[in-house]
């Protein structure tokens, strides 16, 4: 559920907008308003704002959108009344209004007008109304069950004009680019390859940054009207986690190649007393080998292939992971190269997985 909210001085075009017949629209619920024809409708929310002459924008506008998953569901009584649920928990209420439902697009939505002069000539409060219509919108959404949108990723692009058409581009951008990246550095290089300049905002007075500026095509957005995960501060955190993650699975390499180090010893002391044969020796060596001459690049690279093995065996990480005896998440961890299994983990992984002990190593070459 998501509401468009909007002013206007007039009640004429917004009630001829609602109510157009080309839209298939249907008059779902009305009040205080005469419902004989169109001017009566007018005629009735202007004779009202004669109670409070001094207020200039009396018509309020709203649209409540619905995903098309929830299409099933509803009827234009249920529609309705989930309006008059919003209307009330946004404070509009002895007032006039309509609610008019249109079938011209693929998502089901109504369109409300409503006089902001009430009944007892008092105006309505516009203060917070977009904030507050937000999180009436997520909580309605919520306690009915319907569908929460992904938002921007099913956008139509095709659709859009400018400026809208840019601001994608700049989300869609932002949304790659700060994936990847660990620092504010290699952020701004990377928009800079794509012609998106960065401004930032600073407090008065001082370094402290506040804000940021996005600008292509001659156009500049604020980055949480781009989007709202796309704030300074917000961009800022996800960097540093970034940058966290990233220091973390270097540890873990260096964990790695200290376990093989460690392994690799012992199996020399054993074959020097014969516990060992000559190929486990030679095996383990090599191994070793490859990380200890290219450890810089697994610092920087994910130091395991199990990920790739599973896919490549049509093999789900829930069955490896029963057949370790461990939880998901932790060969999910080892997976997605958050962690590193220790040696002799990842040799039971190998035995299991009937492959080589190399092909669950990243090299140079693979």
């Amino acid at each position: 559920m998501i509401a468009k909210i909007m002013k206007g001085s007039g009640f004429k075009g917004v009630i001829n907008y609602i109510l157009d017949p080309k839209k298939g629209t249907e008059l779902i619920d009305s009040s205080g308003v005469r419902t004989e024809s169109i001017n009566h409708i007018v005629q009735s929310f202007i004779d009202q704002t004669e109670l409070n002459p001094r207020v200039s924008k009396v018509v309020g506008h709203i649209s409540l959108s619905f995903s098309a998953q929830d299409s099933s569901k509803l009827s234009n009584e249920w529609m309705a009344q989930s309006a008059r649920e919003y209307m009330e928990k946004m404070g509009i209420k002895d007032t006039q209004y309509i609610i008019g439902r249109h079938f011209d697009k693929e998502h089901p939505h109504i369109h409300i007008a409503f006089n902001r002069i009430n009944n007892n000539g008092k105006t309505i409060s516009d203060r917070n109304d977009r904030f507050r219509s937000e999180k009436i919108c997520k909580e309605l959404t919520t306690k009915y069950g319907l569908y929460f949108a992904d938002g921007k990723e099913k956008v139509k692009e095709y659709r859009l004009k400018e400026p809208d058409k840019t601001k994608y581009e700049i989300y869609q951008t932002l949304k790659a680019e700060i994936a990847q990246c660990r620092n504010w550095k290699d952020l701004l290089a990377h928009l800079k390859k794509q012609d998106i300049d960065v401004r930032f905002k600073f407090k008065s007075n001082s370094q402290e940054v506040q804000g940021i500026i996005f600008e292509k095509n001659g156009y500049h957005f604020n980055g949480s009207k781009v989007d709202r995960d796309f704030s300074y501060s917000k961009i800022d955190f996800a960097l540093q986690q970034k940058n966290r993650e990233q220091e973390q699975q270097m540890q873990g390499t260096i964990n790695f190649i200290s376990n093989v180090a460690d392994v690799t010893s012992e199996i020399t002391n054993n074959l020097i007393e014969g516990g060992e044969n000559i190929s486990s020796f030679f095996l383990y060596t090599r191994i070793f080998t490859i990380f200890a001459n290219n450890q810089m690049i697994f610092m920087k690279s994910p130091t395991n292939r199990i990920k790739e093995v599973l896919i490549e065996k049509g093999i789900k990480q829930t069955w490896l992971a029963e057949k370790l005896g461990k939880s998901f998440t932790i060969v999910n961890s080892y997976v997605c190269n958050r962690r590193q299994p220790s040696l002799e983990l990842l040799f039971q992984i190998a035995e299991i997985l009937q492959v080589n002990p190399k092909e669950l190593i990243n090299t140079p070459d693979t």
